[in-house]
């Protein structure tokens, strides 16, 4: 692991983020469970979840993000965090009681992270990237968006960061989260005893999440934990007899990386450049995926009515 830190280092002289250390080390790990998804799946004569096309994407998707987020991190990130914390309301010291406490804590905002990654335009425009493939194996959890350095969903570790945790701590939670949910990508694991169903997020909730099913649709946001769903009433359990159908109801199919990373933007905002009140042009940006306009005229009365 200290080789390519200290590569990294030498070229751009500047330490990586925390998470990127993690996800990057752990590459080979999510590489190789991959390989072993595939075999297990074949045996079961189920490869239909594999297409080349669709993994070599994710793939590339994965890196690219990467690589914006190192830079971004070089850029502006790491400063802006920095920044954050001289404001913290106390200075937290961290032992194996406060990484728990961290831990639990990060989940609970990670919860909110996501739910406005899906009911927030904006922010879904770098989150959609991730749910736009039809196919779900492990690789589909590297499906990642080069411009979430772009919208600037940090925002919601910030809490974290001013109540006095330090910033390398709550990007470590961050990466442990996010390493977590590469697991549950996946098809080959069934449901599992109700305990963990109960507490945890499990490859069967999160099959459910990647649904664009009506019954499915903006369900189960948890990362590690699916407490948060239960409690603010957004849980769905997978059904049996509502197979889930992955993707996203305005389906793109491409694997150009930019294409994937840039047509939710576009879209939202060649709706806001439509024509008229600028008040409701520019709620695209903040409200859900799917809102539409409201009529800002009345309609045209028949002629016989006026008379």
């Amino acid at each position: 692991m200290t080789e390519w830190i200290d590569l990294y280092i030498a070229l751009i002289g500047h330490e990586p983020e925390p998470k990127q250390i993690l996800l990057v080390t752990l590459t080979p790990l999510f590489l190789l469970t991959l390989g072993l998804e595939y075999l297990a799946q074949r045996r079961r004569g189920r490869t239909g979840m594999f297409r080349r096309g669709d993994i070599v994407t994710n793939l590339s998707l994965g890196a690219s993000y990467q690589a914006v987020e190192m830079l971004y991190h070089v850029i502006f990130l790491g400063a802006a965090l920095a920044f954050a914390y001289q404001f913290r309301l106390t200075t937290i010291e961290m032992s194996l009681g406060m990484w728990a406490v961290l831990l639990f804590a990060q989940e609970f905002f990670y919860y909110w992270f996501h739910r406005g990654s899906h009911r927030i335009r904006w922010f879904w425009c770098a989150h959609v990237v991730h749910h736009s493939s039809e196919h779900m194996n492990l690789s589909t959890a590297m499906r990642q968006s080069m411009t979430y350095s772009l919208n600037f969903s940090q925002i919601f570790w910030l809490p974290l960061i001013l109540i006095g945790f330090p910033p390398t701590a709550v990007m470590v939670a961050y990466s442990i989260n996010l390493a977590y949910q590469y697991f549950v990508h996946t098809e080959a694991v069934g449901k599992l005893s109700p305990l963990v169903e109960g507490i945890f997020n499990t490859p069967s909730h999160h099959r459910a999440h990647h649904g664009r099913n009506p019954i499915y649709i903006d369900k189960n946001y948890g990362g590690i934990l699916i407490i948060w769903d239960r409690l603010f009433g957004t849980f769905q359990p997978e059904l049996s007899e509502q197979p889930v159908e992955y993707g996203i109801p305005r389906q793109i199919r491409s694997h150009n990386i930019l294409t994937l990373n840039l047509h939710e933007w576009r879209d939202m905002f060649r709706d806001v450049l439509r024509p008229g009140p600028l008040w409701l042009r520019l709620q695209h940006l903040w409200k859900p995926p799917e809102w539409q306009r409201p009529a800002t005229t009345a309609p045209q009365q028949p002629l016989e009515a006026t008379l």
